[in-house]
């Protein structure tokens, strides 16, 4: 489910720049044209406050339809919507449903899945934690999600259980002023790359953004604030003071002291956000905020980058699992590190590795994935080298020297950094890696089990300059391998 606290935002560029300042005006100058960029006007506000209040209005008369107790649950608009925090294009209402705790799982999800049917006949089914539906109405992307009415986020029964009360808590904090600032960093955020909690970016939420505006007051203290940062950083708003965490940010979250709002978070997402941090008060500009979408790379360009590189990149690729992205990328890198692993534990050595998926497809049709690693060398020597004990470990030293003293293959055994050793003749099957990952040795890597059953169905491995083939699916991403910056 997309967490209405880590939405991401829509078409930040749907107003004409008008005059922007250039390159090298002040801060402030270009925070104020970014607001003014972002911000969305008294005709938006109208449509989208009042598209929200007539679908909270049909959820509320689908509620009273249902059986008791269900029928006492309240409707509430949550995420940027309901705070006011949205940018200017974005087309996303969030709708909770919160039933009373007397009901079982069970008919929670029964329940919530009816009124979300009642809501938008037309919408589909998606799974997170539990059920929900998602559908369009008047061009707004709508997610209508059950949970419960618990009395603290501290008895949350669901995932989602405590967005209500980080509503309220935003609510009473969040001025004109720091809603426009949380606007500005939503922007930049979104313009380097880091926005958007979701296991495929692991950024910035945005609940995260609204508190880090309201820690340091704005959005220009925030990304001072953050150009000087050591990690690991904490923040504790409400001084709870109990729980530690063991992640590069953490803001504990004001209303459960036990979570860290920054836990999706990765520590390379946070050192990025730290150099255009730099990089933008060092020249203040409205580029970062508006970049150019990536133009993806063609299939001669990705050629000529493997044969500039003079390395073997390999990529695994096939039909990805019909699950959620919050669920296929931690089983795609899972498997990527599983990959990278036992080519390493054979020999081979892996420069960079990436893994990514097509779009899904909203008829429901077939996506693929692709894992891909950049070797220095396809293939191995013909010999490996094999280390015994110690010499001075007198009984297994000399059982390894029996071993390999008559060996006519073996080269050895010789000493070295006093052990012995000996260079011996390599398994065939795993001199070259295309060979080892098209046999079933791919299967004795810690794969994700999703993953793990689509490879058994069948995948491809496309090695050097056939990984331009996937130009024409993922132009995007290999334009960003290939030509990588922060």
């Amino acid at each position: 489910m997309t967490d209405p606290d880590a939405e991401a935002d829509g078409d930040v560029d749907a107003h004409d720049p008008g005059d922007e300042p250039a390159a090298g005006d002040d801060l402030d100058a270009v925070l104020a044209a970014v607001c003014e960029r972002v911000t969305p006007d008294a005709d938006e506000r109208a449509r989208m406050e009042a598209a929200a209040a007539d679908l909270a209005e049909r959820a509320r008369d689908a509620v009273a339809e249902l059986p008791s107790p269900a029928d006492e649950a309240d409707v509430l608009t949550v995420g940027s919507t309901a705070r006011g925090t949205w940018l200017a294009g974005d087309r996303d209402i969030d709708l909770f449903v919160r039933f009373p705790t007397a009901l079982s799982r069970e008919d929670l999800e029964r329940l919530g899945l009816r009124v979300g049917h009642a809501v938008l006949p037309d919408g589909e089914e998606e799974y997170a934690e539990h059920p929900y539906v998602v559908g369009a109405v008047d061009g707004f992307d709508v997610d209508l999600v059950p949970c419960y009415g618990v009395d603290a986020a501290t008895e949350i029964r669901t995932a989602v259980d405590r967005t209500p009360f980080h509503n309220e808590y935003l609510r009473d904090r969040l001025t004109d002023d720091l809603a426009d600032d949380v606007r500005v960093l939503k922007a930049f955020l979104k313009g380097v790359g880091v926005y958007g909690s979701n296991l495929r970016t692991r950024g910035f939420s945005g609940y995260l953004t609204e508190l880090l505006v309201l820690e340091h007051g704005g959005a220009r203290g925030t990304l001072e604030a953050v150009a000087d940062w050591h990690p690991p950083v904490r923040f504790d708003p409400e001084d709870h003071g109990t729980a530690e965490f063991d992640d590069p940010l953490v803001v504990v979250d004001p209303t459960d002291p036990e979570r860290n709002v920054a836990a999706v978070l990765s520590g390379d997402n946070l050192a990025r956000l730290q150099h255009h941090a730099r990089d933008l008060l060092a020249d203040p500009r409205t580029d970062p905020f508006f970049p150019e979408p990536t133009e993806p790379i063609s299939p001669e360009e990705v050629r000529e980058h493997v044969r500039r590189r003079d390395t073997a990149p390999l990529a695994v690729a096939f039909d990805a699992p019909d699950i959620v992205d919050d669920q296929l990328y931690p089983q795609l890198r899972r498997s990527l590190a599983g990959i990278e692993r036992e080519l390493d534990g054979l020999g081979f050595d892996a420069l960079r590795s990436a893994t990514f998926a097509a779009e899904r497809d909203d008829a429901g049709g077939d996506r693929r994935a692709v894992l891909l690693v950049e070797l220095a060398d396809r293939e191995l020597p013909a010999i490996e080298r094999h280390e015994g004990p110690p010499v001075h470990v007198r009984e297994h030293a000399a059982g390894f020297h029996r071993k390999y003293a008559d060996d006519p293959d073996a080269y050895g055994p010789f000493v070295a950094d006093g052990r012995y050793v000996v260079e011996r003749e390599r398994d065939p099957a795993e001199r070259d890696a295309v060979a080892v990952l098209e046999s079933g040795r791919v299967f004795d890597a810690a794969l994700g089990a999703r993953v793990e059953s689509a490879l058994e169905r069948g995948y491809d491995v496309l090695a050097g300059e056939a990984v331009a083939t996937l130009a024409d699916e993922f132009g995007a991403d290999l334009r960003e391998y290939f030509e990588p910056s922060v």
